[in-house]
């Protein structure tokens, strides 16, 4: 093959896709670190996967055709770390053949190139061993090989065994993955691509998944519901905690003449009420003569409908219009994870986390639909730090990315929250919290490993101190104990406890009780995280 059209690229891009998609359990199997993880082939998988299902729906598209709706669709399905990555590799690529019918060998070598460059670019600090390193070399090679036989397939050719190369290099080059004897997850998955590219351009058939139309409605249309017909606009909820004698009949006889769909439960510590009011204040301020709030949560039903009746293009290109200067969105898994972050002023919050990072368009929509002038965004995770990152030139707010990189991050950076203060500030105060904060994890070990001296079998509690590990044992309360006596040793005054949705309130309990014992001194926490995958997180300051 001399060079290749639009049609040809569609196919290579599909291929990557579906071999990337039946190897992404051995990339996954590739990671060293034994915490369950948002794994690399996952994340390659779900990116690329982004890119053909639009790929599908293009006919007789050019090459520069095909080239943009891959990078694009990547570029907003990019998941995790890896996933960021190897959308700019392909955003590099398509850029490089912007304007083309036909490329052949030497444009090849050059997109390949342009990709590289994209993403070094985008990376702040590249690590060799990588999937950088792997794309960086084999893009070298091919340039090499381009100046000798300029076709498509020579080109090609060069490249994969390169990348075939650098990947067995990359054992040696982080010492982890020579500890382990594996070779990098990302660069494997990379070689993977360029291999399916080549299958394709020597006439190799490669299986391809079924796509089907679900035939059955999985959720209400709602399409046929005017907005009209809501008379009461707003969802009202809320939990007084009963402080006097007052009679809750004299609340229910208020809010029915309020609103309607009114549901009101008391006994003698709280009344819980449910209300459909276009007057929300005044429900509330009637509810106070009762007592405290316990919960309020007020939610606009007419929005809500709106949102549920909109394209998946409308609601990817919706911009809520600035109601006022900031707004914020954070990442988390879990009820009380969520609760606690929508009491800090948390406007959006998106599902997701450590086994399921969030996509560059999830990212997008949530800080699209902030009615806020500056969107600041709270990933809470390392892997998700990227994703977010790649959402700035996509939206029309001014984003700001606060590079949390766990929940209690997060948190100490939404405390430190001025907003009388201007957008410089607020972002360098948030930013300077984090570093005060030290958090600590205990999950459980997702495969046997041998991790900086420690022998891990999988199921074993595993302990995180900040992101390196603190150690892994069969014993929870052995772990918790080690934890507690660092802690103390450190002399930290706040200690916040959020307990996983596989912990019982008794079991977080004893765990507080551990640190009590051990940190005498401090102020202990312990609330309801709700959060998968870590029993514990455990904030400190």
């Amino acid at each position: 093959m001399n060079y290749i059209d639009g049609a040809s690229l569609q196919k290579m891009l599909l291929a990557a896709a579906a071999v990337i998609e039946l190897h992404k359990q051995p990339i996954n199997d590739l990671n060293v670190f034994p915490v369950p993880d948002g794994d690399t082939g996952t994340n390659m998988s779900m990116t690329l996967n982004a890119a053909a299902n639009d790929l599908r729906k293009l006919n007789g598209a050019t090459l520069t055709k095909v080239a943009d709706t891959a990078a694009s669709a990547m570029l907003r399905g990019a998941r995790g770390n890896s996933g960021v990555i190897l959308s700019l590799l392909f955003r590099g690529f398509s850029k490089s053949l912007k304007g083309l019918e036909a490329c052949d060998g030497t444009q090849l070598a050059a997109a390949l190139t342009s990709g590289v460059e994209a993403a070094y670019k985008a990376v702040m600090k590249p690590t060799e061993g990588t999937i950088l390193t792997v794309a960086r070399v084999s893009a070298a090679d091919a340039t090499s090989a381009s100046r000798k036989n300029a076709t498509f397939e020579s080109v090609l050719i060069a490249a994969v065994e390169s990348a075939t190369n650098a990947l067995a290099q990359t054992q040696f080059q982080n010492p982890v993955l020579e500890k382990a004897g594996v070779v990098d997850a990302g660069g494997k998955g990379w070689l993977f691509v360029l291999e399916a590219m080549l299958a394709i351009a020597q006439g190799k058939e490669i299986e391809m998944p079924e796509v089907t139309e679900t035939q059955s409605k999985e959720q209400a249309d709602f399409s046929d519901f005017d907005t009209e017909n809501i008379t009461f606009q707003y969802c009202t909820e809320f939990i007084v905690n009963r402080e006097n004698e007052k009679d809750p009949e004299a609340l229910r006889a208020f809010l029915s003449e309020l609103g309607d769909s009114l549901v009101l439960v008391d006994d003698d510590e709280i009344i819980k009420v449910h209300v459909h009011t276009n007057h929300p204040g005044k429900a509330m301020e009637e509810a106070l003569k009762y007592g405290s709030f316990a919960t309020v949560k007020v939610e606009n039903m007419k929005l809500q409908h709106s949102e549920k009746v909109m394209s998946e293009e409308e609601k990817a290109e919706y911009v809520a219009p600035a109601e006022k200067t900031y707004g914020m969105v954070a990442v988390c898994a879990g009820k009380g994870l969520a609760n606690a972050f929508r009491e800090l002023g948390a406007d959006n919050i998106i599902e997701g986390g450590q086994t399921m990072n969030p996509s560059t368009q999830d990212i997008l929509e949530k800080v699209n639909a902030t009615p806020s002038e500056i969107v600041y965004v709270f990933p809470n995770n390392k892997n998700i730090i990227m994703a977010a990152e790649q959402a700035i030139p996509l939206t029309k707010k001014k984003l700001i990315v606060i590079p949390s990189k766990t929940i209690p991050q997060g948190i100490s950076a939404m405390l430190m929250f001025d907003p009388e203060a201007d957008a410089d500030t607020n972002t360098q105060t948030m930013t300077e919290a984090m570093a005060n904060v030290t958090t600590m994890q205990i999950t459980y070990a997702a495969r046997d490993s041998d991790f900086d001296g420690h022998d891990i079998h999988a199921g074993e509690y595993l302990a995180l101190y900040g992101s390196a590990l603190f150690g892994s044992n069969v014993s929870a309360a052995m772990l918790l104990r080690g934890m507690a006596e660092k802690l103390a040793e450190e002399g930290k005054e706040y200690i916040t406890i959020f307990y996983g949705a596989d912990i019982n309130e008794e079991q977080a309990q004893a765990a507080a009780s551990i640190f009590k014992e051990v940190c005498a001194d401090a102020e202990i926490a312990v609330i309801d995280g709700g959060q998968p995958v870590y029993y514990y997180l455990i904030s400190a300051e």
